[in-house]
């Protein structure tokens, strides 16, 4: 018996000493990867790992190089002998070179793109560095596709195939941020997370009403941020990243830190940004000298008070447009079980007073550019709070493979403070929601190689809305504001007896590969929307039912092509459907534009999509180079506009609006619409050390009842560009160029597309088509460089608009950043 157990102790040791073990793990996660495929370049030896990512390569010789694939991630090379060097761990990345990248936004699950039809856009953290956007927004902008809309520096609003604000839905870390006051027009919301704290960006184009519900009718906006990974070795790691920008005397400064360990991890970062008043271009191609210039401006800023408006004395800068704005983010990795973690998640952003520039340089008279209408409007500190908690379980079960269940809470903050010259009485609007969500979201291998998937899930989310609002006259002492002295009435934004909207639903989804050579994807969504209402105060308006509950449902769908006849061609395909139901904004809004009232409208019922597209994509040089186009047909039905309230006699109906009466104009269910459009792109290495990538997008939009064009249709635009990087140095080129939209194709009835703030070219005239041009064509081209001095420092400078040409995106209230000249810092400790 000793004997015996003499010799198992030494078979043991010998056992022990000869196997060599390597752990495979996720980069961003620091968890181990199961069925990895190991094996050398002969194929003569192949190992997979276990379910903790662990597998014997004693069997592999030192000298023989070892290939590590997995479907979700790169393939690794490594000599085994130096495995060693890396005390046998090592880390994949969910990143390819042959441009297969893996995304989680259209399924909620991690599926490489070759699998998918619809188009996707993936914005990498090394992406978000090289642009080195100031805000969420200007990021969007450098997508493909994507054109954004700015009514005030302190905004932007992301138009994604004709669609805007809650016909677009954003989303962040898998909790929507769309809420019950999401407004028709132009929304800022995109610029309420900093992208110093993003991991990366996805943006799935079409209605995706399937996985996501209501408002995903132009797309997805899908926003990640920063996760912490484990470690074996116990690690702490810090960065600090600050730029300065000379447009609008920017400095941004961001400083985070990682703890990471192996049965928990932490992340928690803050970013702070102070924008400067905003310069604009001074080179004038499009023609026209003092369009977008600053004559006049107001100094009733800061408790101060100026009865008239006051000369700027540079009306290239615009005044009133700088701001500053702080972003918070604290995330917990925690494996609770071996299959099961725990994600919790608390992101804060708030944001100093956000001065409406284009409001501030409304006039009442086209012809003096001194009769300035307002003396103050601007947004009060922008709020958004979130706390989430994800539950991911790890089944891996032939009835359960993933499970996760994301709970949230958001609060959300907004308020609305304006004042006319010649008037001492300020108005106050303030909103408060609070969002209770939770999704469930399942998926279901029917096949042991993964070729058939089923997903489903579940949505539950409650939106309070508190909405108040007074007014106060000022008391002025030595051109100062001290104190009031009276209060009077002011009509709420939204219903001021409180309102609510709660949105249920159930999904399904069916993934399947047909064959090797083509993948078919579908699914199906029931959604229920229950919204309730009450108005108390009828001084201004008066309502035939003071309280309303409304109750909407949808049945949504799915199906997905794709065919690959050899690797590489790609032929995608797309028929889907998606809707949107009338929120609290849509039904119960109050406010006033350009001399038209919105009042509310009970009435007012979803809208749906119906869309059909194709995509094709050439591969060349082992993937290394992608050409692709994607064209799309989108036609809306019962899709809501803004239009004209009439009396029983024809006449417009008239309403009060602080103070001045208006023409009364509500939000109505129209008949059918189209939107038709395409994308062509390229993206790809020229060499080992040159890259390029570029897109054109082309979109039109009319009304088949009316005959109109439709709302927030850009006119044609695209982006080219080209990089070098070798070693350490990182060079790069852009050009950027926007086509004329007639004044013709702007949709004036509704008034979204701001034709009013376009060049004037006849003030005299009676037809607004003959007053204003329209929006002018214009190109940017600049250059960017980078360079990293070791792992832990970098340096990196970017000189935008080089020729410093004068444009406004379309539909925007504010010109376009001049000639700027970023510089910015990243250092890793």
């Amino acid at each position: 018996m000793k004997k015996n157990i003499f010799i198992y102790i030494i078979f043991f040791i010998c056992g022990s000493t000869l196997a060599q073990t390597v752990k495979v793990l996720d980069k961003e996660t620091g968890r181990g990867v199961k069925n990895v495929s190991i094996f050398n370049e002969a194929n003569t030896i192949s190992l997979t790992t276990n379910k903790e990512g662990f597998a014997d390569v004693s069997l592999l010789k030192d000298n023989e190089v070892i290939l590590f694939s997995h479907i979700s991630y790169a393939v690794y090379r490594i000599k085994k002998a130096n495995l060693k060097n890396r005390n046998f761990v090592i880390q994949l990345i969910k990143e390819s070179e042959q441009l297969d990248e893996v995304v989680i936004s259209a399924f909620k699950k991690d599926v490489k793109t070759k699998r998918i039809a619809e188009r996707i856009a993936v914005i990498s953290k090394k992406d978000i560095r090289k642009i080195s956007p100031q805000t969420s927004a200007d990021l969007l902008a450098a997508i493909p596709g994507i054109k954004v809309q700015k009514s005030q520096f302190g905004g932007g609003s992301p138009v994604i195939r004709g669609m805007e604000s809650n016909r677009v839905l954003l989303v962040v870390d898998g909790v929507r941020m769309n809420n019950a006051i999401y407004r028709k027009g132009h929304l800022q919301n995109a610029i309420t997370l900093s992208p110093n704290l993003l991991e990366k960006t996805e943006v799935v184009f079409g209605p995706s009403s399937v996985v996501y519900g209501s408002d995903a009718l132009g797309g997805v906006i899908h926003y990640y941020t920063k996760t912490p990974k484990l470690s074996e070795n116990n690690e702490v790691n810090s960065q600090f990243f600050s730029r300065y920008s000379s447009v609008n005397q920017e400095i941004t400064t961001s400083i985070s830190a990682e703890l990471s360990f192996k049965r928990w991890a932490s992340f928690t970062s803050i970013s702070y940004s102070d924008f400067g008043d905003l310069r604009a271009g001074k080179k004038r191609s499009h023609g026209f000298e003092n369009w977008g210039n600053v004559f006049y401006h107001s100094e009733n800023v800061n408790e101060n008070y100026a009865a008239t408006p006051t000369l700027n004395t540079n009306p290239n800068l615009l005044r009133n447009t700088g701001y500053n704005q702080t972003d918070f983010l604290q995330k917990f990795f925690v494996p609770l079980l071996k299959d099961t973690d725990l994600k919790v998640n608390l992101q804060y952003s708030t944001s100093s007073n956000i001065k409406r520039f284009d409001r501030l340089t409304e006039l009442t008279d086209l012809t003096d550019v001194s009769s300035l209408k307002f003396a103050e409007w601007y947004y009060g500190p922008q709020q958004r709070l979130l706390l989430s908690s994800q539950l991911d379980l790890y089944p891996r079960k032939n009835w359960l493979e993933t499970v996760a269940i994301t709970a949230a809470f958001q609060n959300i903050k907004e308020s609305r403070i304006q004042r006319k010259f010649g008037s001492l009485d300020r108005s106050y609007r303030e909103e408060i929601v609070n969002v209770f969500s939770l999704n469930g979201d399942f998926s279901v291998p029917l096949s042991n190689n993964n070729s058939r998937l089923l997903s489903y899930g579940f949505e539950f989310a409650y939106n309070d809305v508190g909405s108040t609002s007074y007014g106060k006259t000022l008391n002025i002492e030595s051109d100062q504001i001290n104190g009031f002295s009276n209060d009077f009435k002011v009509q709420s934004r939204y219903p001021d007896g409180g309102s609510n909207f709660l949105t249920s639903a159930v999904y399904v989804g069916y993934r399947q590969d047909l064959t090797k050579k083509s993948t078919l994807n579908t699914g199906v969504r029931f959604t229920n929307i229950n919204k309730n209402a009450n108005w108390l105060d009828e001084t201004f308006l008066t309502f035939e039912d003071k309280s309303i509950s409304r109750n909407n449902s949808a049945v949504t769908a799915t199906l997905g092509y794709v065919f690959k006849p050899n690797k590489n061609w790609q032929l995608n395909s797309v028929l889907s459907s998606g809707f949107r139901s009338p929120n609290i904004d849509d039904v119960g809004r109050v406010r006033e534009k350009a001399g038209n009232v919105t009042i509310p409208n009970i009435l007012v019922s979803p809208e749906f999509a119906y869309n059909a597209e194709l995509g094709l994509f050439k591969y060349f040089n082992k993937k290394k180079f992608r050409l692709g186009s994607n064209i799309y047909y989108t036609l809306l039905d019962n899709y809501i506009q803004r239009d004209f309230v009439y009396n029983a006699d024809g006449s417009i109906l008239q309403v009060e609006f602080d103070g001045e009466f208006g023409n009364a104009v509500n939000n109505q269910n129209m008949g059918t619409a189209y939107i038709f459009g395409y994308t062509a792109n390229y993206l790809g290495k020229i060499s080992k050390t040159i890259n390029t990538s570029g897109f054109v997008t082309y979109t039109k939009g009319r009304t088949y009842d009316t005959k109109e064009p439709m709302s927030s249709i850009p006119p044609l635009f695209g982006q080219f560009e080209l990089n070098y990087k070798k070693e350490k140095i990182a060079l790069g080129a852009e050009f950027r160029f926007n086509s004329k939209k007639d004044i013709e194709d702007f949709n004036i009835t509704e008034g979204i597309d701001n034709h009013d703030l376009t060049p004037v070219v006849n003030a005299n005239a009676t037809n607004e088509e003959d007053i204003y041009f329209g929006s002018p064509s214009w190109m940017t081209f600049g250059v960017n460089g980078s360079y990293d001095f070791n792992t832990n420092f970098s340096i990196q400078a970017r000189l935008d608009n080089v020729f410093d040409e004068h444009y406004i995106e379309f539909a925007s209230g504010v010109s376009s950043p001049g000639r700027n000249l970023s510089v910015s810092i990243l250092a890793n400790f």
